[in-house]
């Protein structure tokens, strides 16, 4: 698994016991064998990539003010993906 998906991954977790969406994304990215971000964004439905977009910034951020550089840029390259 990519890094990038490995730190969507592990942030989706503090979601799947409260949003059905997140489990499912999770599950896609444990199952799935994506080559790189732009191939498992493209496996997306819309419900997937709006629930994706609503909380990757806010996870960035979080990344940014703790100054994990690294799990902000992981993050920014999968959120860059969604659009």
């Amino acid at each position: 698994m990519n890094k990038p998906l490995a730190y969507l991954r592990e942030i989706l977790s503090n979601y799947t016991d409260r949003s059905d969406t997140a489990e499912f994304i999770f599950n896609k990215i444990e199952q799935g064998n994506f080559s790189s971000e732009e191939s498992f964004a493209r496996s997306l439905s819309d419900e997937e990539n709006n629930f994706l977009n609503s909380i990757l910034p806010e996870e960035i951020k979080h990344a940014n003010n703790e100054d994990d550089d690294t799990r902000a840029k992981q993050l920014n390259e999968v959120f860059e993906q969604l659009f």
